[in-house]
């Protein structure tokens, strides 16, 4: 199972981690695996190309996970917030077996 949190603090994105993997299927068959990489990568780059949002990321097999380390923009949060829809009826679409989202303030 994929168990990804978020962590806001008076409703600002901090921090994001995903960690496992979904189990649907077989490596290189597993679409669940396969979505929500796609979702998390996808994010990370739109938030290094289209805004000013600094943050630290780091992955290796099975875990991704970034910090903000300066409170994020409008943009950066749209972002996120598209991340956390996508994440959620991907979790929802396969009755909470494969895929986990918490959003936690902190």
């Amino acid at each position: 199972m994929i168990t990804i949190t978020v962590k806001k603090r008076n409703g600002s994105y901090t921090e994001f981690v995903s960690k496992g993997h979904a189990g649907y299927a077989q490596e290189g068959q597993d679409i669940v695996c396969a979505a929500v990489s796609a979702l998390i990568i996808n994010t990370v780059n739109s938030l290094e190309t289209f805004t000013q949002d600094e943050f630290q990321a780091e992955e290796k097999d099975g875990y991704v996970s970034f910090r903000f380390t300066k409170p994020v923009t409008e943009r950066g949060k749209l972002l996120m917030d598209s991340l956390i829809l996508g994440l959620t009826e991907i979790e929802h679409s396969y009755n909470n077996r494969y895929l986990t989202v918490k959003v936690k303030e902190v």
